[in-house]
Order: C-alpha cells, then sequence, then structure tokens
C-alpha cells in the first residue's frame, strides 16, 4: 500500500503536526505500508490562487505543467490522507486551493450524459483527519453535516472515490479536549492499517 499524506497547517510546533507525526510513526510501523510520501502544503509554498486567462484556461488545467509532480503524487497512492483543521466550517483556503486546481476535469472526473461524471480517481480511498476548536459534534448538529458532506459526496464520491474515513476531533483547544488519548488512536489506527 502507498500512502500520500498532505498536511495542511501553517505551524509545526502544532496538534495538528503531532498528528502527522503519529500519521508517519504508525505508518512506518505497519508492514502493508510500502511507501509514504508527505506533502507539506504551506512547507512547499503551494500558491493556492486559481489563475484563468488567455494563456491558462480553465480545461486545460489537467495539464498544467506546473502542477504536474502533484497529479503523479496522486496517481501513485493507493490511499491519500488529508490532516487539516476545520475553520469556519471548513478546510483551509490552501487545501481548497490545491484541490481547485488537481481534482480537475480529465484528470479526476469526466463528464458523460447523465447527472453525475465518470470518475477518474477510482479504487483509491481517502482518511481526512481534521481538528478543530468547537465540540466535535458541532459539524453535525449545527452545520447538518456540511464538512463531511463537503468533502465525501461534493468531492470524492464526485472523482470516483468512494471509501473515506472521517476523523474529526473536537475540543483541540481545550485543557480537556484529551489531546493524547486522540494522538494514540492515530498512532494504532495506521498501525494497523490494511486496506
Amino acid at each position: 500500500m502507498k500512502l500520500l499524506v498532505i498536511y495542511t497547517y501553517p505551524n509545526h510546533k502544532s496538534l495538528n503536526y503531532a498528528f502527522l507525526q503519529k500519521v508517519i510513526k504508525g505508518s512506518n510501523e505497519n508492514p502493508n505500508i510500502k511507501e509514504l510520501q508527505i506533502l507539506d502544503l504551506y512547507e512547499e509554498n503551494f500558491n493556492p490562487l486559481l489563475v484563468f486567462n488567455e494563456q491558462k484556461r480553465r480545461r486545460d488545467m489537467h495539464t498544467d505543467p506546473h502542477i504536474e509532480k502533484y497529479r503523479q503524487q496522486i496517481k501513485w497512492a493507493d490511499k491519500i490522507v488529508f490532516i487539516y483543521p476545520i475553520w469556519w466550517g471548513r478546510p483551509p483556503a490552501m487545501l481548497l486551493g490545491y484541490i481547485d486546481q488537481l481534482f480537475a476535469s480529465n484528470f479526476a472526473y469526466q463528464d458523460q450524459k447523465g447527472l453525475l461524471p465518470k470518475g477518474l480517481l477510482k479504487g483509491k480511498s481517502v482518511i481526512c483527519i481534521s481538528t478543530m476548536k468547537g465540540p466535535t459534534h458541532y459539524p453535525f448538529l449545527w452545520l447538518k453535516n456540511a464538512h463531511k458532506m463537503l468533502m465525501k459526496r461534493a468531492l470524492f464520491n464526485f472523482v470516483g472515490i468512494k471509501k473515506v474515513k472521517f476523523f474529526e476531533f473536537g475540543n483541540m483547544e481545550s485543557p480537556k479536549g484529551k489531546q493524547m488519548k486522540k494522538l494514540e488512536k492515530i498512532d494504532t489506527y495506521f498501525q494497523r492499517l490494511h486496506h
């Protein structure tokens, strides 16, 4: 199994970074995970801004040479792990900018007759590890599950990825947030991951 981990947080002295370290540790102790790549979007200085003009057309985004290496990473991976905070009920703009560019027509999906396109990323799976200041059930109860709907239905299912696992960790700025327990949960999960 080949794992691509996409980390989106601007600070390495953070809880999000601690989750990244646990993903790496657990994966390195798992014989089922043969290869691991880490993409740190902030460290990479990834440019999340979309630019469309006479030279750069939206319909050509799937062949844009500036993001070819990121397309190759997605093609290479069996499983993609996203680590990010939930801000205003959704992932950070940096990650959404990556998604806007990488999950493009004729790379991630292909338009066809009917309601839904043909997903071109079938066979891959996704794990989303997200942190938030508010309580764990806030996105579900107050926002009607908007975060999961956005990531699973509007994005991953649309491009053919049916298997999506969520870890939504709330109260992460509270002294009673059980941060160590949640970090250990991620470590153990990745040690035991088998498909």
